[in-house]
């Protein structure tokens, strides 16, 4: 499950995931949440985190992530991962290269130094 984190800089989506991430998670919470920003915003920056009781993305999730990596990729400024989970945290080192903003990694200990990372 997908929530959208709402104390952060309007240019800031953060989001948060909890349980199992379903692809009708990006569908009815994130995809939205991203157009609607960026109707105000140029470039856009991402804290997504994954918490503590994160089970996984299924199928359809991990193909509308990469859809809409695609489709915005030059339109993200910076992007923070918050997450505990050595799989994904290498995954994200690893295909973060491709992106043309700075992406960084945290540990869910360090989400306040994120916040601050992600709105400076």
């Amino acid at each position: 499950m997908l929530k959208i984190i709402n104390d952060l800089p309007d240019n800031v989506l953060g989001v948060s995931g909890e349980g199992k991430i379903t692809g009708k998670d990006y569908e009815t919470v994130l995809i939205p949440a991203i157009a609607e920003k960026f109707k105000a915003n140029k470039k856009l920056r991402m804290l997504y985190h994954l918490g503590i009781n994160f089970t996984g993305f299924d199928l359809s999730a991990m193909l509308d992530d990469a859809k809409m990596g695609m489709k915005h990729l030059s339109a993200w400024d910076r992007i923070a991962l918050v997450s505990d989970h050595e799989m994904i945290n290498t995954f994200a080192k690893f295909f973060g290269h491709m992106l043309s903003c700075e992406l960084r990694i945290f540990k869910n200990a360090g989400m306040a130094e994120a916040k601050k990372w992600i709105t400076e």
